[in-house]
């Protein structure tokens, strides 16, 4: 379980199958320009990615990593192409090469590949990259919802 600012609706998931037709990425992963089921409060955590802060806690309990592969929910994952699962061989993180370089991208295949790259790149200084280049994304809310 990882934790996020609730930035939907309770029924979201309910809701979810009546927008399918509208989902912008290519893939599992569900994106939604202007989804009607995030709250007001959650379009301005989302746009500034405070929605994210409480993973914080979860990189504290050793379940995710500040930088790896973004958890997909359970029923987006168990969509995954086969060659796709590679990008769960490692920890999860809160960023990526994905995050920094594609968040606006709605090609999961993209997505997916450079979670695939950042497994194959893996080290200190690509993590420290990225961990420096997010913040900046964030602040400039490319990509954001």
């Amino acid at each position: 379980m990882f934790y996020k600012f609730r930035s939907m609706v309770i029924d979201a998931e309910a809701r979810k199958k009546d927008l399918l037709k509208y989902n912008e990425r290519t893939g599992p992963a569900f994106k939604m320009t202007d989804d009607p089921r995030v709250t007001r409060v959650g379009n301005f955590i989302r746009k500034w990615s405070l929605d994210e802060l409480p993973q914080f806690f979860n990189v504290l309990c050793g379940d995710l990593s500040l930088v790896g592969p973004r958890p997909l929910p359970l029923e987006e994952a168990s969509q995954h192409n086969q060659w796709q699962d590679r990008r769960l061989h490692v920890s999860p993180g809160i960023t990526c090469l994905w995050q920094v370089y594609a968040r606006h991208d709605k090609s999961f295949d993209r997505w997916a590949r450079l979670d695939i790259e950042y497994i194959m790149r893996r080290s200190l200084r690509l993590d420290l990259k990225i961990l420096l280049k997010t913040p900046l994304d964030v602040l400039s809310r490319k990509g954001a919802c």
